[in-house]
């Protein structure tokens, strides 16, 4: 179970700061959130996202 909310954590995160990436890079919101903003926490999601995904492989390696 707890394997289970790691690896859906680590897919969420991942696909969300992507997004996030995609939205900042090319998507000017008028006065909304400042693309950098948005570009810093994708970056930041994304990182966590992998970590988390690497921990759950070699977890399950053993």
């Amino acid at each position: 179970m707890k394997y289970d909310i790691q690896l859906l954590t680590a897919a969420v995160l991942s696909i969300g700061g992507l997004v996030l990436l995609f939205i900042g890079t090319f998507i000017t919101p008028p006065g909304q959130i400042h693309e950098s903003l948005l570009v810093g926490f994708g970056e930041v999601a994304t990182f966590a996202g992998a970590l988390f995904g690497i921990d759950y492989i070699y977890q399950h390696k053993k």
